[in-house]
């Protein structure tokens, strides 16, 4: 006769558990063990719990919660992993935060949220105080997490990520494409001529799927067919779409090769209002090839699918949707200075130390135009601190960094010029907000003193790293109400400085560079160049940049020098701005 193994909890779950006996015996009226715990599912140990949940404060739209509320509580095989807590009734289906109809979402970033040192005395404590915000409607349902699909990610492991810019006319079913940028991307697009394209379907469903989309063809179809309002029974649909829904994936599914998989998206009611969220799925090459031999052996000119004629357990595969829809996105630097740069059209003077950083920043934070100015060519030694790789070596400078830009964003425009300055820089310059001089040349700073006096002309700035660290910084802005260029205002602020001696650190920019302070990388090949590493540089271009996005974002015209210093750097953390006289 073979022994049953006893099956162990771990050191934590046997600890987790012992506490709880330990809060059952201290607040008897308050909380109890209903049952042994016992071992389910990926290594966690699950008991039923009671809570008096009778005092919490209800609010109209609040959970509906009775005197006492039971809850399976799962405890996590290790430390790391949070408790789980369920229901197995529908009272919470369609609430924020209620996963699937049964899962609270107690946790909302357990990473932060989870402390594994109050133990589970401080997870029940976390269940109680969730528990009253629900009651009390406390939370917000805009923001709660894939709220109109049941609270939870769908997403296939080994699927690509669906990329959604355009928001699209409202439609029952509207004719789609996926243009395949990648193994793991897709993009969707709702007019057609783009390359390697997928023909797919947008259905736009009736209401929320509070619990979820489901794994299988099957779970999709009826969860299309039945309604549930919060606190309110699931029950059939008056009209059903399951068998609308099919129709439109079919027809998409003609109008792409055989043996290829079908994919559709649906748009799915936000319980609240608003654009719709977004599901991206597609059905096994089987079943589409199935829809398409339906669609050609059809008698009638309308296309309908008899789920009969289908193998309804065939697995849905859900994509990552990356929604990039304006109506439904907030960019992450709003608020932030760099949010000045959305929508300008920059001038970038020199892309090596500073500006190469500089520009792929101003890239990031939105700018609508740049324009890349510089005369040089990449070598490998450039590598160390400028923002270029291996295979940009041999290439100008601006011809890298524009690929390089053109790379983080899709819709950025992008102009190189090999030399210092544009060949039309005058015509060009009508048209920008902004020039960054970051040539450290006299010449084109007495170039843009030149451009100062003119009625109408963008921010002028130029842009310095000391050479000795490279941890020093150095900022000139001239406003276009300013009759003097960045150049002039440079000099002025150079005086002041070096008469403070409490700023020596900063004289080395209005002095002769020292021997010290330089060095020549490749022997009897280069020329002195700066001390710096890409960790200086590029954090002194930060500085520079959200300092200078300040005076971009400013109504109020405001010209002069700004000092920095890395934490690090000869001057230890610092920041000055000196005013233009």
């Amino acid at each position: 006769m073979t022994k049953r193994k006893r099956v162990r909890f771990t050191d934590w779950q046997e600890s987790a558990v012992r506490e709880l006996d330990a809060v059952a015996v201290a607040l008897p009226g308050e909380f109890r063990l209903l049952d042994r715990p016992r071992l389910i599912d990926r290594g966690f140990v699950q008991t039923r719990i009671r809570l008096r949940t009778a005092d919490l404060p209800r609010a109209p739209r609040g959970l509906p919660l009775h005197e006492y509320e039971e809850f399976l509580l799962g405890i996590g095989p290790i430390r790391p992993v949070p408790p789980s807590v369920e229901v197995d009734h529908d009272r919470f289906i369609g609430y924020p935060h209620v996963l699937e109809g049964r899962r609270l979402c107690i946790y909302l970033d357990p990473a932060r949220e989870w402390n594994p040192q109050r133990g589970f005395a401080g997870a029940i404590d976390r269940l109680h105080d969730w528990l009253a915000d629900a009651a009390a409607a406390r939370f917000n349902p805009d923001a709660a997490l894939h709220h109109a699909v049941g609270g939870i990610l769908h997403r296939t492991p080994g699927t690509p990520t669906i990329v959604v810019r355009e928001s699209g006319t409202p439609a029952k079913a509207r004719p789609a494409f996926l243009t395949v940028r990648s193994p793991h991307r897709y993009d969707l697009h709702y007019d057609g001529g783009h390359p390697d394209q997928h023909r797919t379907v947008l259905f736009q469903v009736a209401g929320p799927l509070p619990l979820g989309a489901g794994t299988r063809l099957s779970d999709l179809l009826t969860r299309l067919d039945t309604a549930s309002a919060p606190g309110a029974p699931v029950t059939p649909r008056p009209r059903p779409q399951a068998e609308a829904f099919l129709a439109a994936l079919a027809a998409a599914a003609i109008r792409n090769p055989a043996r290829t998989p079908q994919m559709f998206i649906l748009a799915v009611p936000h319980p609240t209002g608003g654009p719709p969220h977004l599901l991206a799925g597609r059905v096994p090459a089987t079943t589409a090839d199935e829809l398409r031999r339906l669609v050609r052996q059809r008698r009638d000119p309308m296309i309908r699918i008899d789920t009969e004629a289908l193998d309804i357990q065939t697995p849905v595969e859900w994509c990552t949707v990356s929604d990039e829809r304006d109506s439904v996105t907030t960019r992450r630097d709003t608020s932030r200075p760099t949010s000045a740069y959305l929508g300008k059209t920059i001038h970038i003077w020199g892309c090596g130390g500073l500006g190469s950083w500089i520009a792929e920043f101003t890239a990031r934070a939105g700018a609508r135009r740049l324009v890349l100015c510089d005369p040089g060519t990449v070598t490998g030694g450039l590598l160390v601190r400028q923002d270029f790789t291996e295979d940009d070596i041999g290439e100008a400078k601006v011809e890298a960094l524009r690929k390089r830009l053109a790379a983080i964003r899709d819709d950025i425009e992008l102009e190189a010029y090999v030399g210092l300055i544009p060949d039309n820089f005058a015509t060009l310059l009508a048209e920008a907000d902004l020039v960054i001089d970051a040539t450290i040349s006299r010449a084109i700073g007495q170039l843009l003193d030149d451009l100062a006096p003119a009625t109408v002309r963008p921010l002028l700035a130029q842009v310095a790293t000391d050479a000795g660290t490279s941890t020093l910084g150095l900022l000139t802005v001239s406003d276009p109400a300013s009759p003097a260029g960045p150049y002039t205002i440079d000099q002025q602020a150079g005086r002041r400085v070096i008469a403070n001696g409490a700023l020596e650190p900063f004289h080395t920019f209005w002095k002769d560079v020292s021997a010290q302070d330089e060095l020549i990388p490749t022997r009897g090949c280069s020329v002195p160049t700066f001390h710096g590493s890409a960790a200086d540089i590029a954090a002194v271009a930060a500085s520079l940049t959200s300092l200078l996005g300040s005076h971009l974002a400013s109504t109020d015209p405001v010209s002069g020098t700004h000092l920095i210093g890395l934490p690090h750097s000869p001057a230890g953390p610092f920041r000055r701005f000196i005013p233009a006289v």
